[in-house]
């Protein structure tokens, strides 16, 4: 069995895959403090909770945006599992990279671009709902040409909250109507319709590069929110990312 972590700046979600097949996933907050005894234990007690052995596990694939924990999981792999894991990035990914500097691309596009290209063909689009919102596209011969990235619905929110006084903490959801009557409205009426209009506009100028038969997906936290609200997304892929590691696993299999 194939274990997958796609470890980003707020979350990490793991996955367990029997061949092509995502049995278990789980979803839990990043901490950069965390040592390598506290990886170990938190995934084999996540992995006895789902009544599998950790001998089961044969491979493991990574994909990070965190560097400081790069090492940590690294040792975590070795020491509980006895695996080297696998570190995705431009280099191991299968999928042309035409970013100036391939390597700075972070690994979580990488990985949505393969999977989205392999489930949707191209030209696609990846709109990831994360710490920061992401757009990633990949061209009609599936190559990775590049994006755009923007601060985050929760960190814009936070930001806000933080910088003004008299406004309180608000839960981002979709108002009754677009014009609000308190500041919890207001608020929730700018992050709900504010960001939909701005991912709405980004994509129609992306899909007049593309082409007008351009896929649009979406993922990450808030995606089923912001979809439904969305003249553009087709459709949530909540697993996308988890799907594109073990795809790139299984590229790199006979090398490891």
């Amino acid at each position: 069995m194939l274990l997958v972590l796609d470890v980003g700046n707020t979350n990490t979600t793991l996955g367990v895959y029997d061949g092509a097949r995502l049995t278990h996933s789980w979803r839990l907050t990043s901490e950069r403090q965390r040592t390598v005894d506290e990886y170990g234990i938190m995934c084999r007690t996540l992995l006895q909770l789902a009544k599998l052995e950790s001998s089961s596990i044969s491979s493991i694939a990574i994909s990070s945006v965190v560097p400081p924990l790069d090492f940590t999981l690294y040792k975590m792999s070795e020491v509980y599992f006895g695996i080297q894991p696998l570190f995705v990035n431009a280099s191991n990914a299968g999928m042309p990279i035409l970013y100036d500097d391939p390597q700075e691309v972070g690994a979580d596009r990488i990985v949505n671009a393969v999977a989205a290209l392999e489930r949707y063909g191209g030209p696609c689009i990846v709109v990831d709902f994360g710490t920061a919102t992401t757009f990633d596209a990949i061209s009609r011969a599936g190559e990775y040409l590049g994006g755009i990235i923007y601060p985050g619905i929760q960190v814009s929110a936070d930001a806000l909250f933080q910088r003004a006084a008299r406004l309180r903490n608000t839960e981002i959801r979709r108002p009754e109507k677009l014009i609000g009557t308190n500041p919890t409205t207001s608020i929730q009426s700018g992050l709900y319709y504010g960001n939909i209009a701005l991912v709405d506009g980004l994509l129609e100028r992306m899909v007049e590069e593309l082409g007008a038969d351009t896929r649009i997906i979406a993922t990450g936290g808030l995606a089923p929110l912001i979809s439904r609200g969305s003249r553009l997304i087709s459709g949530v892929a909540a697993d996308i990312t988890l799907e594109g590691l073990r795809i790139i696993h299984d590229r790199n299999a006979e090398h490891m």
